[in-house]
């Protein structure tokens, strides 16, 4: 299962880079979860050729984020919003409530946008 929430956050932020014909295939294999047989088949491709482009693709994908980390970064602003979001609330008796609202407000359009 993680592997496979890998290789979708992985498409979500490189898969534009990808031909046409790979995100076809990707897309079939991680997304509709169709087997590689089901994949060939409908590709007119053999199941090892199907295996290899989706082991090129992730590899590629990975490369990406290795060089350019925004998966990283995404997941880093993230957590910090995520973590303002609870500090508003904890802090809310302490805060006046137009503070604390802006501060919610903040929090939750950035955890809105990023989800």
């Amino acid at each position: 299962m993680k592997k496979i929430v890998e290789q979708g956050l992985l498409y979500d932020f490189y898969g534009e880079l990808l031909t046409e014909h790979q995100k076809e295939i990707y897309e079939a294999a991680v997304y509709n979860d169709m087997s590689l047989t089901e994949i060939a088949d409908e590709n007119g491709i053999s199941k090892q050729g199907v295996h290899d482009l989706i082991k090129r693709c992730t590899n590629t994908l990975q490369g990406y984020e290795d060089r350019l980390h925004m998966i990283r970064r995404f997941e880093a602003i993230k957590a910090e919003a995520q973590a303002l979001d609870v500090i508003a609330t904890d802090l809310g008796n302490d805060l006046s409530d137009e503070l604390r609202d802006r501060l919610k407000s903040i929090s939750g359009k950035l955890i809105e946008e990023l989800t």
